[in-house]
């Protein structure tokens, strides 16, 4: 893929930042840098997330999951745009809507589904659930359900990447309504005054829960927050994957130079409630099928592969086809898979340093 060199101004003013950030969210992504393989990955790993999602969904209503489950339906491009400017090195951590990222970050759907049924095959062996998950081998450490609780986590994994020397950036993501969260500036300021590489993804899907931004948040501009540190930000269309995808470039280059943390503010929806227990009587129908109509991430690059001539009908539904497969395997695996043996409740809940 052909990158855009960074920006050389590590610190801009408040006015050319607002200009970056309008022209970044209203520009049409330049498709001429992605060839016809790169735009069907993207479009293949959307689908599986959706697809997951949906069958986790359903699992869920079986009783099959127990606990909080809260699905990433809609949101898609925003985790697949960002996970493929990634290195090997880069790592990753989140909130608690974290299946996306599990399976962007290459994280198996088996473990990842046998561990919302909370079984033995699971990557926290049955006992994290939804919310916590974890892979060393992929550099992903959470899936955090404490509001706001990760940013000081990721703060300090960018610290440990700075320190050892290793070139990592670490993605912290995190909701609308975590950023009214105290601990958000704290872990600003740290990160602008150490210059530490971390990406802050403010994953705005417009409700913290049941609360719209309008009625939770003084200004609904959620990356100028970042601007009180320093730290240079961009508004992106999180319902376009290359739009996504151009930003992840981007901003990695800006903080790979050492220039220090960079704020992503990713303008996305989610289709379904808070967590599977949410009726979402918050809003319309109408709202909800507006968004799936005109911005569904998914849909959009379907249209775009067909009308660019990169792909047919034919092929797509023979892809969906076979990632319906690969989830139906995943469920299958995690009932399946059996229970913990008790004796897992006295592992992992202590280090001997």
């Amino acid at each position: 893929m052909a990158r855009k060199p960074a920006t050389k101004s590590s610190r801009t003013s408040s006015k050319s930042t607002a200009k970056r950030r309008k022209s970044s969210a209203d520009a049409k992504p330049d498709y001429s840098n992605y060839d016809a393989d790169q735009l069907r990955e993207f479009y293949r790993d959307m689908l599986e997330i959706r697809r997951f999602e949906e069958k986790a969904g359903q699992m869920y209503g079986m009783g099959l999951i127990g606990g909080f489950c809260h699905l990433y339906i809609g949101q898609e491009a925003v985790v697949v745009g960002m996970q493929a400017a990634l290195n090997e090195q880069d790592s990753v951590i989140t909130t608690y809507r974290d299946h996306g990222h599990m399976l962007a970050c290459g994280m198996n759907p088996n473990g990842v589904m046998a561990e919302l049924t909370g079984r033995e095959g699971g990557y926290s062996r049955g006992k994290g659930g939804s919310m916590h998950m974890f892979s060393k081998e992929k550099n992903f450490y959470g899936g955090h359900g404490i509001v706001g609780a990760n940013l000081p986590l990721g703060t300090g994994i960018a610290f440990a990447h700075k320190y050892k020397g290793d070139g990592g950036v670490c993605l912290t993501y995190f909701g609308d309504g975590a950023a009214n969260q105290g601990q958000v500036y704290e872990s600003f300021n740290m990160a602008a005054l150490w210059d530490l590489p971390v990406i802050y993804i403010i994953e705005n899907n417009r409700y913290g829960m049941g609360t719209s931004i309008e009625r939770a948040s003084s200004s609904d501009n959620f990356v100028v927050r970042g601007e009180a540190f320093g730290i240079k930000g961009m508004q992106v269309d999180g319902m376009d994957v290359v739009k996504v995808n151009e930003a992840a470039i981007e901003a990695l280059e800006y903080v790979r130079a050492g220039k220090g943390p960079y704020v992503l503010e990713m303008q996305t929806y989610r289709y379904r409630g808070h967590s599977m227990s949410d009726p979402a009587k918050y809003r319309t129908k109408d709202e909800v099928q507006k968004m799936r109509t005109e911005k569904d991430p998914i849909e959009s690059l379907k249209e775009t592969l067909i009308s660019l001539g990169q792909s047919d009908e034919e092929s797509l539904k023979a892809m969906d086809k076979e990632v319906r497969e690969r989830v139906n395997t995943a469920a299958d695996f995690a009932q399946e898979s059996p229970e913990p043996d008790p004796s897992e409740l006295y592992t992992d809940i202590l280090v001997e340093a």
